[in-house]
């Protein structure tokens, strides 16, 4: 392992660990938490003055230890909620930080988890056994969240998706995309849900033809693709400052249209 300069013999030991295990994912997380959240991306820079941020980990019915976070606003009660779900070897303690505290911010309570396998959570590390599983982990943790509410049919099919392909090969630009992604190409009709689609049409990671393939073939009335010119796969943590926070800003006017819209 590399030996960095200037830093103690402690911190060495951390950067030396074997990150599969759960136990050592968290204690490199409070070794290094306020370096973690002092980093210079203007996500990081979002301040949390005045919100509700709870910390805490939670056993579900399969026995897995699992981290979850919530982000709610201080002194009022929230316009609609928003469950996030990460990517693949992502975690919801890093630059999800600043897109949480800014969505709260604008009066929306978050509601974040790490998968089994991912972030502070047991389980090997980005290891996922059984897909059908991992949708059952975060259907029943944001159950809990609000009585009968689980994560839309949408969110369950991109998930299976996801962990289909990636044990597999690369997502990147393919002709045959669409239908590696969906196995009954008719279930894309079957998204009748809001939905708002964004991608950066320079992504290279997945292709933007998917989006838009998506967007076609859904049933929804209600639907909105966005395609960033330029942009690159990490909408809201690799671009400019002023991409990211044109995204964000465009994630909160939908989210503000369709909460007044429900409520009303």
């Amino acid at each position: 392992m590399e030996k960095f300069l200037g830093i103690s013999d402690e911190l060495q030991k951390v950067l030396d660990a074997n990150m599969d295990s759960a136990s050592e994912r968290r204690r490199a997380r409070e070794a290094f938490k306020e370096i973690q959240l002092g980093i210079d991306h203007c996500l990081m820079k979002v301040p949390d003055e005045g919100l509700k941020i709870e910390e805490s980990y939670e056993v579900n019915s399969r026995g897995l230890k699992y981290f979850a976070k919530s982000w709610l606003p201080g002194n009022t009660h929230p316009k609609a909620l928003v469950c996030y779900c990460h990517g693949y070897g992502e975690t919801c303690t890093f630059v999800f930080e600043g897109i949480a505290r800014k969505l709260t911010s604008s009066g929306y309570g978050v509601f974040a988890m790490d998968y089994p396998g991912f972030g502070l959570s047991d389980g090997l590390h980005g290891f996922i056994p059984s897909l059908d599983k991992l949708v059952d982990d975060v259907a029943e943790h944001y159950s809990k969240i609000k009585d009968n509410m689980i994560p839309p049919w949408l969110v369950k099919q991109i998930l299976i998706g996801v962990a289909h392909v990636f044990p597999k090969l690369k997502i990147v630009p393919h002709q045959d995309f669409v239908k590696m992604a969906f196995r009954d190409l008719k279930k894309q009709e079957l998204v009748t849900l809001p939905l708002l689609i964004l991608h950066g049409e320079a992504d290279a990671v997945t292709d933007p033809s998917v989006s838009k393939a998506l967007y076609e073939k859904a049933s929804s009335s209600d639907k909105k693709l966005k395609l960033y010119k330029d942009a690159y796969h990490s909408l809201l943590e690799g671009e400019t400052d002023e991409m990211i926070f044109r995204v964000l800003n465009d994630i909160i006017a939908w989210l503000d249209e369709h909460s007044i819209k429900f409520k009303a």
